[in-house]
């Protein structure tokens, strides 16, 4: 038996009025327009009452939902449901009745469409049961939606690099693949052949972020019930060797620190939180002047593997600041111009115009190759730490203590990281090869 919603639906979409208006007892009520007060996070739907012939009471029957809810504007949902309430109210004048069989009913309105190619199984309207999100969403209505489902998931940094592979891979489906337009036609073949184009333009380590970041928006979609199957899960992660900065020998460390005492004591300053205070470049970037504590000598900011990090500011750090004290703690300590102010920009652009500052004042100055950059400060001062202090203790103690001011969140991370910048050399083992 056909239901109430493959019968409405097909209406709208053939925009067909019906032209008779039978006499028929009054067995329902007039359908009416529900907006959830204009809600567009709530269903939007029409409904009405029809009565049951074995109580012989007016029963509320399923609320018609049509492909409504996937509009994004209040006008628009409001236009579709007008259309359902008026088509309803004829076919209810037609003798619609939900009790009964309704086939005959949807020969007739389909035989005098104009439309003659359109048939049940290209229906799209569901029932009360039935999610919203179950109607075709398009490409950008689909991801969109999951970005929203991660919304509250995501920091602000991690949010905007996946709208940016989001709108890459939009914009890749429209040059390469325009016929493709509902989130039912997108499948492993086609994210593989533009994971493909990404290699072919960057490296194997961006590829596989893109991968990363699509894969977890998909198996949002898919625990929604958006798409069957995460398909992304099967493309596998290619091998990538990182890379990796190279520490500065004291000499070039020193040199730097001298050029740009002169030519940038904005950059220094931001070098020297890398240096002495060991954070992260986008760290440093996320500093305002209220997270400086200069009583108690502190600095707390959202660290990688923390959402509050407190860490001490060493002396020589503190004697580097300028004066702090009368300025407005809620503005961001390096901005382009001077300490402490206003700079509106997301903060992976923060970190990228220091890096690009970088370049420009010291690494073309000193003609320094692309394994030289802002990290490799941190590593050369947590190698020269981590070798001063090993002269007078054990290593595992060492490395205790250096855990503390690294801010590392293990032993084992820690470890990874000082074998991967080298700071633990073996002794001289020269007598042992004679």
């Amino acid at each position: 038996m056909l239901t109430l919603n493959e019968i409405l639906t097909f209406e709208h979409e053939s925009e067909h009025v019906l032209e008779h208006d039978l006499t028929v007892k009054k067995l329902f009520s007039s359908p009416k327009i529900y907006n959830a007060n204009g809600d567009l996070n709530k269903r939007w739907y029409v409904y009405f009452s029809y009565r049951n012939p074995e109580s012989g009471k007016l029963e509320r029957m399923q609320n018609i939902y049509g492909k409504v809810n996937i509009y994004k504007s209040k006008e628009e949902r409001l236009s579709v449901l007008i259309i359902y309430r008026k088509n309803l109210h004829k076919l209810l004048k037609e003798g619609y009745n939900p009790f009964g069989d309704n086939t005959a009913l949807y020969n007739n309105s389909r035989a005098k469409s104009n439309d003659s190619s359109l048939a049940i199984s290209k229906t799209i309207a569901k029932s009360e049961e039935d999610s919203p999100e179950e109607s075709i969403m398009t490409l950008k209505q689909a991801f969109d939606y999951g970005l929203k489902l991660k919304d509250k998931l995501l920091s602000p940094t991690t949010k905007y690099s996946y709208e940016n592979k989001v709108n890459n891979l939009l914009k890749w489906m429209e040059e390469n693949h325009p016929e493709l337009k509902t989130i039912d036609s997108l499948n492993k073949k086609i994210v593989n052949e533009f994971l493909n184009s990404i290699l072919d333009r960057t490296s194997p380590r961006n590829r596989n972020n893109y991968r990363g970041d699509l894969r977890s928006i998909i198996q949002a979609l898919e625990d929604n019930d958006i798409i069957d199957n995460n398909f992304i899960n099967k493309i596998p992660v290619l091998k990538s060797i990182p890379q990796r900065n190279k520490t500065y020998t004291a000499e070039t460390q020193e040199n730097i620190y001298t050029y740009l005492k002169e030519k940038d004591p904005i950059l220094l300053l931001y070098i020297k939180f890398i240096s002495y205070n060991f954070i992260r470049p986008i760290e440093v970037c996320r500093l305002k002047i209220g997270d400086i504590n200069l009583r108690n000598k502190t600095v707390q900011f959202k660290a990688k593997n923390s959402p509050l990090k407190t860490k001490i500011i060493p002396q020589i750090l503190i004697e580097a600041l300028p004066n702090i004290s009368k300025m407005n703690k809620d503005l961001f300590l390096f901005t382009p111009e001077k300490m402490g102010g206003v700079w509106d920009t997301a903060e992976d652009n923060k970190r990228n115009y220091f890096s690009k500052r970088f370049k420009k004042v010291v690494k073309d100055h000193f003609g320094l190759g692309e394994d030289y950059g802002l990290y490799s400060f941190r590593h050369t001062y947590i190698t020269k730490l981590y070798r001063k202090m090993v002269e007078k203790s054990t290593p595992f103690a060492v490395k205790s203590k250096l855990m503390l001011i690294t801010g590392h969140s293990s032993m084992t991370a820690l470890e990874k990281y000082l074998r991967d910048i080298d700071a633990e050399l073996p002794e001289d083992y020269s007598e042992m090869l004679k």
